[in-house]
């Protein structure tokens, strides 16, 4: 059963932004593809023989951690009210299914630290943002673990992977190269292309008040990279455009989302 969490104008109201965001129907079949598929692509990896290193086992890994980045992306689509607009409630669920899914994390936790990232963006405040004295992306990259780091959901994702296990008949080199590589993968991708690239600091200093710059790669990479958030000036402008309309923002404006 998912929390129902305050919702205020600047977080999911259509008219809190210039953008039209349009119907639910769109955000959700989105959403639901890329749950199903990673859940319907990790059934067939758990039962995929692993006696011979192959090509195929490491694409497979690749494709997993892929899918395992569309999990957290869809739940931050949700902390925006992107998936279900005009249902809050089933946004919020869809937001949650899928930080489940994710690793077992706190919908709610992640929610209130993400508006704190946008309020307060690469500041003492931001609690993505490094110490203010480490800064190289090493450094960055396991502080910005340790905000999200839990050892009461490591217990709950070690019970989860022996009952695979044991109850499901899993086998534990295929949980841990489908199911746990993939994850961790997954984590340094969204943290490189998002948020390390975007708001580290350029030579000159930051030069908007959002505090970030945004990467104009070639549609297909944009997407592979990190589903469009290296248009990250654009998430932060308009926080309310999902994630696959990223690019027509910034190669359009806001009057081509509009029409």
């Amino acid at each position: 059963m998912s929390t129902v969490l305050p919702i205020n104008g600047d977080q999911l109201s259509p008219t809190a932004s210039p953008v039209i965001i349009g119907s639910s129907l769109r955000g959700l079949c989105i959403a639901s593809l890329i749950m199903a598929t990673w859940a319907g692509s990790l059934t067939i990896l758990f039962n995929a023989s692993l006696s011979q290193q192959s090509l195929w086992t490491i694409l497979a890994v690749f494709w997993q951690t892929f899918l395992y980045a569309g999990l957290f992306v869809t739940a931050h689509d949700a902390m925006h009210g992107c998936v279900a607009p005009q249902h809050p409630r089933l946004n919020h669920f869809m937001g949650t299914s899928a930080l489940l899914m994710y690793g077992l994390f706190s919908y709610k936790q992640l929610f209130k630290a993400h508006w704190q990232h946008h309020r307060d963006p690469a500041s003492p405040l931001d609690p993505d943002f490094h110490d203010g004295q480490h800064k190289n992306p090493f450094a960055w990259y396991f502080r910005f673990l340790q905000r999200y780091w839990s050892w009461g959901r490591l217990l709950a994702l070690i019970a989860v992977f022996h009952a695979m296990h044991l109850l499901l008949h899993v086998p534990e080199s295929n949980l841990l190269m489908f199911w746990i590589v993939p994850s961790l993968l997954s984590s340094v991708q969204l943290f490189y292309f998002g948020t390390y690239l975007p708001h580290r600091e350029p030579a000159g200093g930051y030069q908007n008040v959002f505090r970030a710059q945004s990467a104009h790669r070639p549609l297909l990479l944009s997407l592979l990279a990190c589903y469009h958030f290296g248009y990250h000036y654009e998430h932060h402008e308009y926080p309310h455009v999902p994630w696959w309309q990223l690019p027509t923002i910034a190669k359009h404006g806001i009057a081509r989302i509009n029409t």
